[in-house]
């Protein structure tokens, strides 16, 4: 039987960017989830990776660990299911490479996502990010980047990989982007976040060219996901420290994503526009956000009982008393 280490190895270097052609933030995405299962079997089973073999990572185990996610550390399902969307292709992949692990993997292959509540959708509300953007003021690296990853609703993979040439400042001022599947799309941003990316351009990156990375860590290296979640955690910590009943202590990058998507549903913008803002393949993926709001879930019941039933009789302060009741 394969050893565990060349099966990871082999599915991570040469299956997924070769015979399957990811991408490398794919792949990337790929490798984290798999190096935290390895993780949890070293902390919660006292399983070191070098001992461990692909038969080890069946069905109850990869089970255990999804659950763990959720409710040991307090991942969102959806997260939980990213993760074992993962584990399970690589254990696709043990199938063909290591048919010794076929009935490991068809356990595995068998799992169900974990469930998703209608308000599995993690966002802040318009005060909490208006206080994050406050927070990372006084920095204009991080008063650009945290104002830019909420506006444009960008993923941290897509604003890590922009360069200075991609940022349009000038009104009507836009980002392009390149997101899943390599798929160009430009998104367009706020005029007063295209004023404060302009000053951090000015400020901090004036003898750069067009072709150097949008951000830059401390070393002047273009910063990584894991360095803009990194800033995010710092400055969401500052703000909580300030408005502890608004901001929660951690905000990660993603987050900001949904909430962009949320406040733009609930101003009223069409699901379309929203699916092609976000840049998703399919509207499917993108009517999570309505199926969260209570809100707006309230309001169409409302309105489909006033085209029946007329207008509520009750005032908006006597029908919160008796929903209150």
């Amino acid at each position: 039987m394969k050893t565990l280490q060349s099966l990871l190895s082999g599915f991570l270097l040469e299956y997924l960017p070769r015979r399957r052609g990811f991408s490398g933030n794919t792949v990337e995405s790929y490798r984290d989830s798999l190096a935290a299962l390895l993780r949890w079997f070293d902390s919660a089973k006292g399983v070191r990776p070098e001992t461990l073999t692909v038969i080890d990572f069946d069905a109850a185990n990869v089970s255990e660990f999804a659950a763990w996610l959720v409710e040991g550390v307090g991942r969102a399902p959806s997260t939980a299911n990213n993760r074992l969307a993962a584990i399970k292709s690589f254990m696709r992949y043990c199938q063909l490479e290591c048919p010794e692990a076929s009935k490991v993997a068809a356990g595995v292959l068998s799992l169900k996502p974990m469930s998703r509540g209608a308000d599995s959708v993690d966002y802040l509300t318009v005060d909490a990010v208006r206080a994050l953007v406050d927070a990372a003021s006084s920095d204009e690296r991080d008063h650009a980047l945290v104002s830019l990853l909420y506006d444009s609703g960008c993923r941290v993979s897509e604003i890590a990989g922009c360069v200075i040439s991609d940022m349009r400042t000038e009104p009507p001022c836009t980002l392009k982007v390149i997101g899943k599947g390599r798929k160009a799309r430009v998104v367009p941003i706020s005029a007063p976040v295209g004023r404060i990316v302009t000053r951090y351009l000015a400020s901090r990156r004036s003898g750069s060219g067009p072709s150097d990375p949008l951000f830059v860590n401390r070393a002047g290296r273009a910063i990584g996901r894991a360095g803009i979640a990194y800033v995010l955690s710092c400055i969401a910590a500052k703000a909580h420290e300030t408005s502890p009943d608004t901001v929660p202590e951690k905000v990660n990058p993603h987050r900001l994503r949904h909430s962009k998507a949320m406040h733009m549903l609930e101003a009223g913008v069409n699901l379309i526009y929203i699916r092609d803002f976000l840049g998703h393949s399919s509207v499917t993926t993108t009517e999570v956000y309505a199926r969260a709001n209570p809100e707006m879930k309230r309001k169409a019941i409302e309105d489909a009982g006033a085209m029946v039933l007329g207008a509520s009789r009750y005032s908006a302060e006597e029908r919160q008393d008796l929903e209150a009741g």
